[in-house]
């Protein structure tokens, strides 16, 4: 257990410096909403970014994305709303996903912006 931890945490720390290098602020990290968690609240100029990251190793047999699911992404979104509600955001909210593969000593980062969209059916 404390190793795919330590995988995660190098994985959200990859993420956050990822983002900061691309322009945005991080906000939040691990921000909870009760019983619901973002990963990373971040922003730039258009945006607020609800980001969920996942980190895996190479050898890891499915695809990542198809972990974030349906009750996942309502989570996420539930999230976020009492976020923008909380601190009275006047600016366009976006949920991406931050994908980081662990391959020897190295990591690669797929980012998808606008991975989903904010509906809570």
């Amino acid at each position: 257990m404390a190793e795919s931890h330590n995988l995660g945490q190098k994985g959200e720390n990859l993420a956050a410096d990822y983002l900061k290098n691309t322009g945005f602020k991080i906000l939040f990290r691990n921000w909870k909403w009760g019983k619901h968690e973002i990963d990373i609240i971040a922003e730039n100029k258009d945006f607020v970014v609800f980001v969920e990251v996942k980190t895996r190793t190479d050898d890891y047999q499915m695809d990542p994305k198809t972990s974030i699911t349906k009750d996942k992404q309502r989570s996420i979104i539930w999230a976020a709303n009492g976020y923008l509600q909380k601190f009275n955001v006047d600016k366009e909210g976006r949920f991406d996903i931050i994908i980081i593969i662990k391959k020897g000593d190295s990591y690669q980062i797929d980012h998808t912006e606008g991975a989903f969209y904010p509906t809570l059916r």
